[in-house]
């Protein structure tokens, strides 16, 4: 069967057909670009609704020989031995549905993107093939392949469509992303010279099961362990990112276009939350354990930095960027607590706020394109002349606060749940991060909609020159026009999704539940 294959290599079919169209032909474009982002999302909706039913995914399990690195007499014949192997269960499956949705929404936005649209599409759909293979992956090359696809993918979109400083941007994200896979590539150069394979089903075998271990090829000590589990944690720390390996994040969600912000806070993100949960508790349960404080810890310092900073920004770009700071604290948080409610909490941390920072760019491009800026202290009294797009606004700060009943709520409340079961004080210290995010997050968007607007020197001086135009302060116009259907869509979409997992939790939880059941027992408990 080639169900996954197909999955993920769908949208090479688009990349062949926008070869062909001429560059100046943008509609075509949009549409085709477009259209091939949908087969994979029609792919992956159809496993989740399988999988409801019963259906059991490794059925879609695929696996043909690739290459042999040696062929010595001393070894097994599955030795040295890399497999093109594919397989999902239900968390990779959740974090595929998540990317594929989003990807489909992200290239409907990108109809704001203008020049060379052609190549914008591309590497977009580039990026598509690169997320979905790494949530596919069965095998630690195959993962780290398309973990590299996505690297070059977006370093381009974010250096040749992003603002006015987007090389330094997309530099900033290349030097800090490829230490991180760099340090990455180390980890699983080790772990195959030791094991002899990189399919992480064997190495689970080799590494817990007593009977396996004489598959060994060099044994691995209780301190080996320890080191290459520390190398994966701080490989994944930079890419979540973890502080202080922050500061690329901060560039690329305020220079990249905001479709691609989209998809990169929205997936790439996670990518580092999917590996600490598949690699780290997947293949080091009992090492695990001795970084589960240290993890803790730096959750709390995420979701209080994080939030400090975004009560001081007046951009609205920059205000997002520090709240995914934020937010990626409350997955270490969920991670530290070594818990079933911590874990899985991190998992809808995860999901919750991909769907959340995909609505909240969305809605920053479209503010960016009617008013020209998107400085809260140039914007005000929106909610006149955009009363949609002030409500869609609304409907995103209270999801970015944890407001019950939307997505945000259930992976703050889990992940804390557990933290608390765990080290109580730490989750009463982080806890406050929350009461935090509610004042930053209400604060810019209330500017924004209710807020009269102002330039830096009124803000600061309480006065403004008297031939400043409107126009130039971002003051709404005549001209300025609300959410258009082809806009609408895509926000109504991410609106419902959020208040679905919100109001019926069970919608990630179910497929989820065999998964984490297994890691906890991994765990001891």
């Amino acid at each position: 069967m080639m169900f996954l294959s197909l999955l993920v290599f769908s949208p090479l079919l688009g990349i062949v057909l926008l070869m062909f169209v001429r560059k100046t032909d943008e509609r075509m474009i949009q549409w085709l670009g477009t259209a091939a982002t949908v087969p994979p999302l029609i792919l992956a909706l159809f496993a989740f609704i399988q999988s409801g039913r019963g259906f059991r995914l490794e059925r879609l399990d695929e696996a043909r020989d690739w290459v042999r690195l040696a062929d010595l007499p001393f070894l097994t014949d599955a030795a040295y031995v890399i497999r093109y192997e594919l397989g999902i269960d239900g968390l990779s499956l959740v974090f595929i549905v998540l990317t594929a949705v989003l990807a489909t929404l992200a290239a409907l936005a990108s109809m704001l993107v203008k020049t060379e649209k052609k190549g914008y599409f591309l590497w977009l759909l580039a990026l598509e093939i690169g997320m979905l293979g790494v949530f596919s992956a069965a095998n630690f090359v195959w993962f780290f392949l398309f973990l590299e696809v996505t690297l070059v993918a977006m370093f381009l979109l974010v250096g040749k469509w992003g603002g006015f400083e987007r090389e330094r941007a997309a530099y900033s994200y290349l030097l800090y992303n490829g230490l991180g896979s760099a340090l990455l590539l180390v980890v699983i150069a080790v772990l195959l010279a030791r094991t002899g394979t990189a399919n992480f089903a064997l190495l689970h075998e080799m590494l817990h099961n007593p009977a396996a271990e004489g598959q060994l090829i060099a044994p691995l000590t209780e301190e080996g362990r320890r080191w290459l589990l520390g190398g994966l944690l701080l490989a994944f720390a930079v890419k979540l990112p973890a502080v202080p390996f922050h500061c690329w994040l901060i560039r690329v969600h305020v220079e990249a276009p905001p479709p691609v912000v989209m998809l990169h806070a929205g997936v790439l993100l996670k990518i580092a939350a999917y590996g600490m949960i598949r690699f780290g508790v997947g293949l080091f349960p009992d090492e695990f354990r001795s970084f589960a404080g240290v993890l803790a810890l730096f959750g709390v310092i995420n979701v209080l930095y994080g939030a400090l900073l975004a009560l001081r920004q007046r951009e609205l770009k920059r205000v997002l960027a520090y709240s995914s700071v934020s937010h990626m604290g409350v997955v270490l948080i969920g991670l530290g607590a070594l818990n079933e409610a911590g874990i899985q909490g991190a998992v809808f941390q995860s999901v919750a706020h991909g769907l959340i920072s995909a609505l909240s760019f969305l809605l920053v491009g479209v503010l960016a394109h009617r008013m020209g800026t998107t400085d809260i202290n140039r914007l005000g009294g929106l909610t006149k002349a955009m009363p949609l797009f002030s409500g869609y606004l609304l409907t995103a700060a209270l999801a970015l606060l944890g407001l019950p009943g939307l997505a945000g709520f259930v992976g703050e409340f889990t992940s804390f749940l557990g933290l608390f079961q765990t080290k109580p004080a730490l989750a009463a210290v982080g806890a406050l991060g929350l009461i935090f995010a509610a004042v930053y997050s209400l604060k810019a968007v209330l500017d924004i909609t209710f807020g009269r607007p102002r330039d830096r020197r009124e803000a600061v001086m309480g006065w403004r020159e008297p031939q400043a135009s409107a126009a130039s302060l971002g003051e709404p116009q005549g001209g300025v026009v609300d959410l258009q259907g082809k806009e609408a869509v895509p926000a109504f979409i991410l609106v419902a999704l959020i208040v679905a997992v919100g109001v019926y939790p069970q919608l990630l939880a179910a497929p989820l539940t065999a998964v984490v059941k297994t890691m906890m027992n991994g765990l001891g408990g």
